[in-house]
């Protein structure tokens, strides 16, 4: 174990540094010898950091929900029988105890892959340490272990906040990119960042609905790598519209916000759109934005205005889920509540606690995501060729884990409620979603009625929203699908780079799959088109 951490452990050098000394005379002096000590003196330091810090990252948004289950419970506990409540908190105990077992298990599994590398790593610096070899010799391996840890604990986190300015789409920059608003909905158009590009207005245009968890910013990833998901339509020429939330903390409407409302804004920005464009709008949505504009669309609210539709890694189906659903059944029927994600606003507003949200998604995969398997999976990955300190270069890692770090926004009732009611009912055998709209059901049938084209994207290892979730329509009406490699956000960042093996404005795979640009181009050249 002391070696298992990068031999940081100070003990661990000097367990072998009399030998060291002895066999290397001619190899070593003092002075390396105490810059070697000092380097795994600091390389502990940089270790204790690493560890509070992703401990942090983990923890606090536990005391948040420990804080939140207590005030619930103060007033839930005396509702419930002794017995009532003494089964409810033994399930709670056993569902905690299977969770660390997870955890434990993942940190075995983890250190296990860390120690393999590194053992050998150490052998080869011994033996060339031993034989007289000045290639990676023992000391330059200690060294190391030092320029590793500041990596990970200084360099990155700074990286992190350094391509805040790069990372999302800075609208700000662009006043006269916001076309339209509601007391809760912007209306922004994305323009083409490419040289030479310009809008052409008789195509038929897209609005991108971003998902409510995750934000609209990571449909915007990193436009000056040309890896995000709206310039990906918008540079093909495409008019290109995204609707994004204002500030719920700044804005009563958010906070209050209905799925009737949610619906009433879209068909607005719709009519908004077609009176720019003479055409009827392509809807478009990601993640949790998919399956709230299926319901809008299903509700009847923008018949007239959309005739085609979009989803990518969108949740149809949770209860088809094997890991988010798996793991909110085996939650305690008495605390799967939305209560228990709730907090209350100076004002009494009730929303949903995107924190704590974000904050489920580790849970459920605890065994991959857990604090030391974090910290180590980002020490092997940062685990350079050589010892420089220079920066993280890679920008895609860096803007990826500053959309973890501050991407999380909260959420209004309503919109949680669509999502849990998503991965708690399921789709009924005649086709009917388990959310009302306007007092009406939705079934998807409706969608061969309105005469709607609908492609279907979704991930093949998305862990998140499963093959199976997203699928889930395609059990009761016919659908185009194009499956994407890789997981839930790489359509938004690996596949929206025009040079990758899956851009959105191609054709590929065996089966021909079409990318969701290639649709929307292939519409408008079809005849959808002024």
């Amino acid at each position: 174990m002391c070696w298992g951490l990068r031999g940081v452990c100070v003990r661990g050098f000097c367990t072998y540094l009399p030998s060291y000394m002895n066999m290397n005379d001619n190899h070593i002096s003092l002075a390396r010898i105490n810059k070697i000590l000092l380097s795994q003196i600091v390389a502990a330091k940089y270790l204790t950091e690493g560890l509070a810090s992703y401990g942090d990252d983990f923890l606090l948004p536990l005391l948040n929900a420990i804080r939140i289950f207590n005030k619930v419970e103060v007033e839930r506990v005396l509702t419930r029988t002794p017995q009532q409540n003494f089964t409810a908190y033994y399930d709670l105990l056993n569902f905690n105890v299977a969770l660390f077992t997870r955890y434990a298990q993942g940190c075995v599994n983890v250190l296990e892959n860390y120690n393999k590398k590194e053992s050998a790593r150490f052998h080869d610096a011994l033996l060339a340490t031993l034989n007289g070899n000045t290639d990676k010799t023992l000391d330059e391996y200690f060294l190391k272990n030092e320029e590793v840890l500041h990596r990970v604990v200084v360099e990155y986190p700074q990286a992190i906040l350094d391509i805040e300015n790069e990372y999302g789409f800075h609208f700000e920059r662009d006043p006269e990119s916001l076309i339209a608003e509601t007391d809760r909905y912007y209306l922004y158009q994305t323009k083409p960042n490419r040289d030479h590009v310009e809008v052409d207005n008789s195509l038929k245009p897209v609005l991108i609905i971003p998902p409510f968890v995750l934000g609209g910013n990571i449909l915007g990833f990193l436009p000056g790598e040309h890896k995000s998901y709206a310039h990906a339509f918008a540079n093909r020429s495409i008019p290109t519209y995204i609707r994004l939330m204002k500030d719920i903390h700044e804005t009563p409407a958010v906070q209050t916000m209905t799925l009737e409302d949610n619906a009433r804004d879209t068909r607005y920005f719709c009519e908004k759109i077609k009176q720019r464009h003479g055409l009827p709008v392509t809807l478009n949505g990601y993640c949790q934005g998919g399956y709230s504009s299926l319901c809008n669309i299903l509700s009847g609210e923008l018949d007239g205005l959309v005739d085609a539709f979009i989803t990518c890694v969108a949740p149809m189906d949770g209860t088809r889920s094997k890991g988010l659903g798996t793991f909110l059944k085996s939650l305690p029927k008495e605390f799967n509540d939305l209560a228990y994600g709730t907090k209350v606003l100076d004002n009494g507003n009730r929303i949903a606690d995107g924190e704590l949200m974000g904050w489920i998604y580790k849970l459920k995969s605890i065994e991959t995501s857990g604090p030391l398997i974090a910290l180590l999976n980002d020490m092997m990955m940062l685990d350079g060729g050589n010892s420089k300190r220079g920066g993280i270069k890679n920008k895609t890692v860096a803007a990826i884990n500053y959309w973890l770090a501050n991407e999380r926004s909260d959420l209004p009732m309503a919109v949680t409620e669509m999502s849990y009611l998503s991965y708690n009912v399921p789709i009924d055998d005649d086709g009917t979603l388990p959310v009302r709209l306007f007092g009406k059901s939705l079934n998807l049938k409706a969608l061969k009625e309105k005469n709607i084209t609908w492609l279907l994207c979704y991930g093949e290892d998305d862990d998140l929203v499963e093959k199976e979730v997203a699928l889930a329509p395609c059990d009761y009406i016919d659908i185009e699908v194009t499956p994407f490699p890789k997981g839930h956000v790489a359509i938004a960042t690996s596949w929206s780079d025009p040079n990758s093996s899956c851009a959105l404005d191609s054709v590929f795979g065996k089966e021909n799959y079409r990318g969701p640009v290639r649709f929307q181009l292939d519409l408008s050249k079809n005849g959808q088109k002024q």
